[in-house]
């Protein structure tokens, strides 16, 4: 009796041990597979693709979406996916017209406008600024016309700055809460599983925030009022870059460093611009580095850019051809005008064949001092000597590290192919059409209105006297505020007005 009573315990215990590894094995697979899963979840990386060049240009990813670590999983430019297609819901006060009312270009069909790309990254849909957001513009032929999307042209009805300030603005407003944005995200279709909700309760939506807190001290000199507003069509490239790349503290820098507000320029017909001084200010000659600067610029890092896939977009734009001008052209006016371009213009711009890749002109992409070409000097004076040698610590050991950079004393010339659809001009858009580029400074518009796509085919440019139309205001533009100027570039000033009506003719057919 005593016997079997020993080995009923024994068998028991022998029962219970089995059952405790049992137990131990049943958590160690349950760990192993939950590690598996994050592992897969926090890892994988699927930029959305397209097909068509044109679609991935518009729509496709060069990596500028948060990245590096699950700590900067929400640490850009813009918030999650989910969180930015609710934002103009949260503030509605703040952008009533929502993100059009900027000038981002939207297509039936498409969630987000041109120039927003989507990733999966890190456990989390995020969006982000592609090339097309910059380089992407309209136009109409009259008010009541349709809008044509015109691929590497200058984003002229763009507002950056204030697509920005939006951003920020909102995602530091007392409504940017968890209970709020859940709800809106709900309402919108966001399909979150409730990990995903868990997730952005408690990390993603206060990370959010905190993030942008650190963003806007770093930029807040140049987002809020302190210097004059960029406007529509513009962009200050190097100091936000100084701000967010470099961790330069923009307080401590002079102000007339922060003015510097230059146009989009185009992005066709790259192929025999390469070996030419490139930025306005001629501060690069490597079309493939001004690639890699301005994918900066839009927010990817030495971290998160996806090579492969900026060199998709770069092998499109290497020879994609300016658009024709779309409108009648007086053949007789321009064939009139070509000598005089020759004689004019034709050393420092090259002329009608450059979209062939001909490059006629002895002085065509070199730099010309700035007490020669006396344009506003604002722009060129933001680009510095410390800031270029910051530049090349980028992409280090790599063989994309920065080796072209350099400072410069003035403007660039620039070839004219596609002219017709790169207003307003100059460096910084201070000149509303061809035709006023030509006259006089003292003669030229003081004040007009940016943002409008009506083309004006007498002048060539965009209708500019025009305040607000459907109750979008255009942005008023005042060559009297620091780094606005018109002056300078006085070229072909004195000629006979039928001779630079001529000019201009010719012009079109570029």
């Amino acid at each position: 009796m005593h016997d079997n009573s020993s080995n009923s315990a024994t068998l028991s215990e022998a029962v219970r041990r089995g059952l405790r590894r049992l137990r131990w094995l049943l958590a160690l697979v349950l760990l192993i597979g939950a590690a598996v899963w994050l592992s897969a979840r926090f890892t994988a990386d699927r930029p959305v693709d397209y097909a068509d060049i044109q679609d991935q240009f518009k729509y496709g990813s060069i990596g500028s979406e948060p990245g590096g670590s699950v700590f900067d999983a929400v640490g850009g430019l813009l918030p999650p996916e989910p969180i930015f297609a609710v934002l103009p819901h949260v503030c509605p006060d703040k952008l009533p017209g929502g993100y059009a009312s900027l000038g981002l270009l939207e297509e039936e069909g498409q969630p987000f406008p041109i120039g927003i790309s989507r990733r999966h990254r890190l456990g989390v849909d995020q969006v982000g600024l592609n090339c097309a957001v910059c380089h992407a513009g309209t136009v109409r032929e009259t008010t009541d016309g349709p809008r044509r999307i015109v691929l590497g042209m200058p984003s002229h009805q763009l507002d950056l700055q204030g697509f920005f300030r939006f951003v920020l603005d909102c995602t530091l407003d007392e409504r940017f809460t968890a209970d709020n944005l859940m709800g809106l995200m709900a309402r919108n279709g966001a399909e979150l599983d409730w990990f995903d909700r868990v997730l952005y309760r408690f990390f993603v939506i206060p990370r959010t925030r905190e993030q942008t807190l650190i963003l806007a001290k770093r930029l807040e000199r140049i987002m809020r009022h302190e210097v004059p507003d960029w406007g529509p069509g513009r962009v200050d490239t190097f100091n936000p870059y100084k701000g967010l790349q470099f961790n330069w503290p923009l307080a401590r820098l002079p102000l007339s460093e922060l003015i510097a507000a230059s146009d989009f320029p185009s992005l066709w017909n790259q192929q025999p611009r390469d070996g030419m001084y490139l930025h306005w200010d001629g501060n690069n000659d490597s079309v493939d580095e001004r690639n890699l600067s301005a994918a900066l610029g839009a927010g990817v890092t030495p971290v998160t850019i996806d090579h492969p896939r900026l060199q998709r977009v770069r092998d499109w734009i290497w020879t994609l051809p300016p658009p024709p001008y779309p409108y009648p052209i007086d053949q007789d006016k321009a064939a009139r005008g070509m000598p005089l371009y020759a004689e004019y213009c034709m050393d420092c711009h090259a002329d009608h064949r450059f979209k062939e890749g001909v490059r006629s002109g002895t002085s065509i992409g070199t730099v010309v001092p700035i007490a020669d070409i006396g344009t506003d000097r604002h722009r060129l004076d933001s680009y510095t000597f410390d800031f270029a040698a910051n530049q090349y610590s980028l992409y280090p050991d790599s063989n994309y590290r920065f080796t072209h950079f350099r400072k410069t004393q003035g403007y660039a010339n620039h070839p004219l192919d596609g002219i017709w659809a790169r207003a307003p001009y100059l460096h910084n858009g201070s000149v509303p059409t061809l035709r006023a580029l030509l006259d006089d400074p003292k003669d030229r518009p003081a004040r007009f209105y940016r943002g409008y796509d009506v083309f004006d085919q007498v002048g060539v440019g965009f209708i500019a006297d025009v305040p607000e139309e459907n109750g979008r205001r255009h942005a008023l533009y005042d060559t009297a505020l620091p780094g606005n100027g018109n002056e300078g570039h006085r070229y072909a000033v004195d000629l006979p007005s039928d001779d630079k009506d001529a000019i201009v003719e010719y012009l079109k057919t570029f």
